[in-house]
C-alpha cells in the first residue's frame, strides 16, 4: 500500500479510531499494529507475509536461546551467526542470486563462450525486504552483546519489526529505541499527533509536487541525454538530484509523522544533506539510520578509526562498498559506493576538515563565503554520485559523467523542468535553509506573522492544494527506494 494512495487516505483513520478509542490497552495496541502492518504489507503481495513472519520468528527465537545459554557464549556466538546467515541467505536468494548469476553467467560468455542462461531464476523481490531484514538482525546482534535485553512478548516484537509506518523503506529502526516504546503504555498526545500531521503534510509535499514533477520531466528524457548539450545534461542530474531526494526524504517524513499519531517516535533519517560542507557530513545527514547500521555493524567490528591507516580506507571501502550493493543487484550501486568512499578516503588522505556537526550558518542569516563554497562544491559530487546511482550501466554512468563536463552549455531543452517544478524546488531550497533549525519545515515559531493561526492555516491550505493539484497532473510513482 502507498503512502500516496486513496488506500492509505482511508486505511489510516481506521486503523488511528481502533488504536485509540477501541483497543487501548497496550497488548491489544500492539496487537492492532501486527494486524494493520499485514494488511498493509500484504495489499501489494499477500504471499510475502510468510516471509516477514518467518524473519521475525527467527530473530525472536534467537533473542530467546541467547538469554536461555547465558554463561555459554561460544551457544550464543553459534545462535547469533545462525540467525545472521540465514536471514542474509534469504536476502541474498530474493534481492541478488540474480545479479550475481547473471555476472558469472557473462563471465563465462566472455571466457570460454559458453552460454549459461540457465542459472537464472524467475525471482520477484519483496518490497522492503532490506529494511526489516536490517532491523531484525540489529535486534539478535544487540541482544548477543547484551546491548538491549531479550523480549519474551511475541505481539510486541512482530510489531517491533512490521510497524507500518517504516516497514517498506525506513527509517531502520534499532530495539533499544522503538521495542521499548511497544512495552510501554501509550496515550494520545494532542500536541504530538498535530505535529505529526505537519510533518507529513510537508512529506507529501516533497513526494507529490516535487518528486514526482522531476520524474515526469526526466524519465522522457534521461535515455536520450546524448543529444542534449552540458546545461540540458545537468539539467538532467539536478532533477534526479532533487527528485531522489524529496522522494526519500518525503517518505521518512510520512512515516515519522505517521508514527507520531500513535505515539510512536521514530529516529531521523535525513537532516538537511544538501546543505553539507563535505561528503563525510553529507553522510552523516543522508539515510542515517542505514549509515549508522553500517557504522555500528560493520565498520567499528573492523576497528573503525582506530587502527593503522591503511586499515581506515580499508574499513572505509567496505562499509560504502557493501552500502552501495545494499542499494540494489547491479555493478552501479557498488560504483556509487565505492565513488563516495573514494571521496571520503581522500577527505581523511588531505586532512581535510569534515567535523561539522553544528547546522550550516547557526546563528546567523547567513554562510559565509568559505561555507558556501563549501556547501557548492559538496552538491556538484553528490550530483556526480546520483549520476552513476542512476545509470543503468557502468558504460553509460561514465558517458554521462563525460558529457556533464565536455559538452557545449548552449542550445537549452525547453522540455527540461517545467516552471511548476523549477518553482517548487526553489521553494523547497529556500524553505528548508529558513528553517534548518527546525526538526521539520512545518514546525513554525510563535512570534512574527506565523503567531497568527489564519497565516498558518493559510500555508497549510495552500500545501493541501498543491499536493491535490499535482497528485492528478504527475503520473503516479512509487517510491525510489520501496525497490531496495
Amino acid at each position: 500500500m502507498l503512502f500516496n494512495s486513496i488506500e492509505f487516505l482511508v486505511f489510516l483513520p481506521v486503523v488511528f479510531l481502533l488504536y485509540w478509542f477501541v483497543f487501548q490497552k497496550r497488548e491489544w495496541q500492539n496487537l492492532l499494529i501486527v494486524a494493520a502492518s499485514y494488511v498493509f504489507y500484504g495489499w501489494w503481495d499477500w504471499r510475502f507475509l510468510s516471509l516477514i513472519a518467518f524473519t521475525s520468528l527467527c530473530s525472536f527465537y534467537s533473542g530467546v536461546l541467547i538469554e536461555r545459554f547465558d554463561g555459554s557464549r561460544q551457544r550464543q556466538r553459534l545462535i547469533c551467526t545462525v540467525n545472521l546467515v540465514l536471514n542474509f541467505l534469504i536476502l541474498g536468494i530474493f534481492k541478488y542470486y540474480n545479479f550475481f548469476a547473471e555476472s558469472l553467467a557473462q563471465l563465462f560468455w566472455q571466457l570460454f563462450n559458453y552460454q549459461m542462461d540457465w542459472v537464472t531464476l524467475n525471482v520477484v523481490l519483496p518490497v522492503g525486504i532490506s529494511f526489516y531484514t536490517f532491523q531484525a538482525l540489529s535486534y539478535t546482534i544487540d541482544v548477543y552483546r547484551k546491548d538491549v535485553p531479550v523480549t519474551k512478548d511475541i505481539v510486541e516484537f512482530f510489531a517491533f519489526i512490521s510497524f507500518f509506518p517504516q516497514l517498506v523503506a525506513g527509517p531502520i529502526e534499532r530495539a533499544k529505541n522503538l521495542l521499548p516504546q511497544f512495552q510501554r503504555e501509550r496515550h494520545f498526545d494532542y500536541v504530538q499527533a498535530v505535529d505529526g500531521c505537519r510533518q507529513m503534510l510537508w512529506g507529501f509535499f516533497k513526494k507529490v509536487v516535487i518528486a514526482d514533477s522531476c520524474a515526469s520531466d526526466l524519465n522522457p528524457l534521461w535515455n536520450s541525454y546524448a543529444d542534449y548539450s552540458g546545461i540540458n545534461i545537468w539539467g538532467l542530474a539536478l532533477l534526479f538530484t532533487f527528485q531522489i531526494y524529496c522522494d526519500f526524504s518525503g517518505y521518512s517524513d510520512i512515516a515519522i509523522g505517521c508514527s507520531r499519531l500513535f505515539g510512536i517516535r521514530l529516529l531521523d533519517n535525513f537532516r538537511l544533506p544538501y546543505l553539507s560542507r563535505s561528503i563525510p557530513e553529507f553522510w552523516r545527514r543522508w539515510h542515517i539510520s542505514l549509515m549508522t547500521w553500517f557504522r555500528d555493524y560493520v565498520y567499528f567490528p573492523l576497528g573503525g578509526s582506530r587502527c593503522a591507516q591503511w586499515k581506515v580506507i580499508r574499513n572505509t571501502f567496505v562499509v560504502f562498498g557493501i552500502s552501495g550493493l545494499w542499494h540494489g543487484a547491479n555493478w552501479t550501486f557498488v560504483c556509487w559506493g565505492l565513488y563516495h568512499g573514494s571521496l571520503i578516503v581522500i577527505y581523511k588522505l588531505l586532512h581535510i576538515n569534515t567535523k561539522d556537526k553544528d547546522i550550516l550558518a547557526a546563528g546567523r542569516w547567513l554562510p559565509s563565503i568559505k561555507d558556501m563554497c563549501r556547501v557548492v562544491v559538496t552538491f556538484v559530487l553528490a550530483v556526480i554520485g546520483w549520476v552513476i546511482f542512476r545509470a543503468e550501466t557502468i558504460a553509460q554512468a561514465w558517458d554521462f559523467v563525460s558529457r556533464m563536463f565536455l559538452t557545449a552549455f548552449d542550445d537549452f531543452h525547453p522540455r527540461l523542468g517545467s516552471v511548476s517544478t523549477l518553482v517548487a524546488v526553489l521553494l523547497l531550497m529556500i524553505v528548508e535553509y529558513m528553517q534548518r533549525n527546525r526538526v521539520h519545515v512545518l514546525q513554525f515559531p510563535n512570534h512574527g506573522l506565523f503567531r497568527w493561526t489564519a497565516v498558518r492555516w493559510t500555508i497549510y491550505w495552500v500545501l493541501f492544494a498543491a499536493i491535490f493539484y499535482f497528485s492528478f497532473n504527475n503520473a503516479s510513482q512509487e517510491f525510489i527506494y520501496f525497490q531496495f
